[in-house]
């Protein structure tokens, strides 16, 4: 094992901008919890806006007795001393419907500014809360309420609390709360609408008695339960702790805060900076990203209205930066290429403008090298005929985006750099609170993970992988080994999933976190993605193959819209596609050939495969030759996660997968 122990460029000394990370230091760093910490930056940043909300989305019981209605359709905005008062009134309203210090809650909500408002609500009076994703069914709500033991839960609706009532005799709860307006079903619980609560607490708010459950907390306290996506059976709950969770926006502070070292332009998180929220705050990603650290920076957080008019809403909202999955990336640039298609020629002005981009973004963050004169004067042609258009239609304010929760492809983070709207990519777990490295903006390098965040130990376990593998990679290869302040203890009721998680202590060190993944750490300290140590495709001649890369290799493609490789235990590499049926009409008008109507037909049809093979052949070209695909099938259903082939953070459910097209993968190895 090589232990880097969060350091940077071996062999090439400590470059100046990670010394001033790691002298940082401000307001906003600190050791407190998690209410304090969000108490602390309302007071510093009163009159600045903390959240927008749209109106005419939601029926809130809150609006009009908290805060204003907001016009159907537009806008409105709290400031920090607003959120300030509604979070210690909520606080106090829980309180007094029996939530006690300790207590397990549940939080069963789409990502809204009501769901930011009781998290901090109930974190300040002790409480920790615990994860539902909305897509849950009542068996898995059932399940991620009864494990911890949850004694209330606050719902988005009725729709959602009918889940809960339907397996309330299974659960220990004794009270629902529900955000919009509805009518109450046949329950025992006590059900309350947020408004009541507020109402509640408007009643029983006493300002000592509040500062007193802020200090009643401590940064040891459990402040939430987040399951895991279960990719592989059931989701195991994550304890993260105040402390876990307040390391972890100290350690994102000093990478992308106002440091004064850092050049004029280069994009920051401070005060200033608004972003779109729309990946649900039920994942740690962004609750940690998206909610966490914007509050402690006196940041404005804008809420999408839902992950299907993301692009709408940045256009209205203008934010500064965004944090988002890479399958949203990849939708972006699929509207790109939609709105190009208007006609051959400009068709063919976007794909040279594409490959402008490809150029500019390689060279641009390549220290040894200038883009020559005469790909300035093509670029700045591009720029004004399509990359300004892209830019106004993500907003026009773009700094940065922030990429996690998968990985995003090099390709499209060097045309999305070149189109001026650069992407920051890093990577975490749940367990880890949830960042480990990220891409500084002053720094970036397209295809890797960033170096570690500061504080945080990272070492690469290489028994994990084979001689051959060790010798040919470009760095130290292995399983990547995590600890830190950032780090859970482990999981919810189960010590023998915790056990198998760590290594065993070492000289009196703390033990070291099993990621599971395959990383390369390069020359300058900066992680490289492979794949997850569980789904690397084993070949029958003992060829390892990693699938992630393959995959991210469609990701520019206009012609597959989703793939997955295959392969286990077989000769060759196989791939299941589902085409991008939309383009693939179009292509079929375009030639003149008449193709069936249904998704089936049009997977079956002989020209088609022909077509998307082409594609293959591109991908291929880029691989060694046991990682190429030798044979696919096409399949006709895409996979969501309200199909239940995606988890809720977009990433794919691999076995569920395999089992639902399992004649396919048979037919590729027939």
């Amino acid at each position: 094992m090589q232990n880097l122990d969060g350091t940077i460029g071996r062999g090439r000394g400590v470059p100046d901008w990670l010394r001033a990370e790691r002298e940082y230091d401000d307001e906003v760093i600190g050791d407190d919890t998690l209410g304090e910490m969000f108490v602390a930056s309302a007071r510093r940043n009163g009159d600045r806006d903390a959240q927008w909300y749209k109106g005419g989305i939601y029926d809130r019981t809150m609006a009009g007795v908290a805060y204003p209605e907001a016009l159907a359709g537009e806008f409105a905005s709290l400031t920090y001393a607003d959120v300030l008062d509604v979070v210690q009134t909520l606080s106090a309203g829980f309180v007094d419907i029996g939530v006690e210090h300790g207590d397990r809650i549940g939080m069963f909500a789409n990502t809204r500014m009501e769901w930011a408002q009781s998290d901090f609500a109930l974190l300040s009076a002790g409480a920790t809360v615990t994860t539902v994703y909305t897509e849950s069914e009542p068996p898995r709500v059932q399940y991620l309420l009864g494990d911890p033991g949850a004694t209330g839960v606050v719902c988005e609706n009725r729709e959602l609390l009918e889940r809960v009532v339907a397996v309330e005799d299974e659960l220990e709860l004794e009270f629902a709360v529900v955000m919009d307006a509805f009518e109450a079903p046949e329950t025992d619980l006590d059900v309350y609408t947020l408004a009541d609560v507020y109402e509640r607490g408007r009643e029983q708010f006493d300002e000592d008695a509040f500062q007193e459950r802020l200090d009643a907390c401590e940064p040891d306290d459990l402040a939430s339960l987040v399951y895991t996506s279960g990719t592989t059976g059931d989701p195991k709950g994550v304890k993260l702790t105040h402390g876990n969770f307040r390391a972890n926006v100290n350690q994102v502070r000093k990478r992308f805060g106002p440091r004064p070292d850092k050049a004029p332009d280069t994009p920051v998180i401070d005060e200033e900076t608004r972003t779109l929220s729309f990946l649900p705050l039920a994942h740690v990603f962004e609750r940690l990203a998206g909610h966490f650290s914007m509050f402690a920076a006196g940041g404005c957080v804008a809420y999408a209205e839902s992950p299907d008019t993301v692009s709408e809403d940045l256009e209205r909202i203008q934010p500064s930066g965004a944090t988002s999955v890479p399958r949203v990336y990849e939708r972006i640039f699929d509207q790109m290429r939609e709105e190009a298609s208007g006609s051959d020629v400009a068709e063919r002005i976007f794909q040279w403008s594409l490959d402008v981009a490809r150029d500019y973004g390689r060279i641009k963050r390549d220290p040894d090298e200038e883009p020559s004169l005469g790909l300035r004067a093509r670029h700045a042609v591009a720029d004004r005929l399509v990359y300004s258009s892209v830019r106004e239609g993500v907003g026009g304010r773009i700094d940065s985006f922030i990429s996690g929760g998968g990985s995003l492809s090099k390709e499209l983070a060097r045309v999305f750099d070149g189109m001026g709207i650069p992407i920051n990519e890093g990577y975490g777990l749940t367990e880890t609170s949830p960042v480990v490295s990220s891409n500084p903006a002053e720094a970036p390098k397209h295809g890797t993970l960033g170096p570690a965040v500061v504080g945080c130990e990272v070492m690469v376990d290489e028994s994990v992988v084979s001689q051959e593998r060790r010798e040919n990679a470009d760095g130290i290869v292995g399983e990547l080994l995590v600890r830190g302040p950032n780090v859970t203890e482990g999981y919810w009721n189960k010590p023998q999933a915790t056990e198998d998680a760590f290594t065993e202590a070492e000289d009196g060190g703390d033990p070291w976190f099993r990621t599971g993944d395959i990383i390369t750490i390069d020359e300058d300290g900066y992680l490289v993605y492979t794949d997850r140590l569980k789904t690397l495709v084993v070949l029958d001649t003992g060829k390892n193959v990693a699938p992630q890369p393959i995959e991210d290799e469609f990701s520019t493609s206009e012609r597959a819209e989703q793939v997955m490789v295959v392969g286990d235990d077989e000769k060759f590499i196989g791939a299941l596609i589902v085409p991008n049926f939309e383009q693939v009409r179009k292509w079929a008008e375009k030639e003149a050939i008449d193709l069936p109507d249904d998704p089936e037909g049009i997977c079956d049809d002989e020209r088609v495969q022909e077509y998307i093979q082409e594609e293959i052949d591109r991908v291929n070209a880029e691989f060694p030759k046991h990682s190429r695909i030798k044979a696919f099938e096409l399949v006709p259903v895409e996979w969501t996660a309200e199909n239940d082939y995606l988890t809720p953070s977009m990433k794919k459910k691999r076995r569920d997968i395999r089992e639902g097209f399992r004649d396919y993968i048979d037919r590729i190895y027939e």
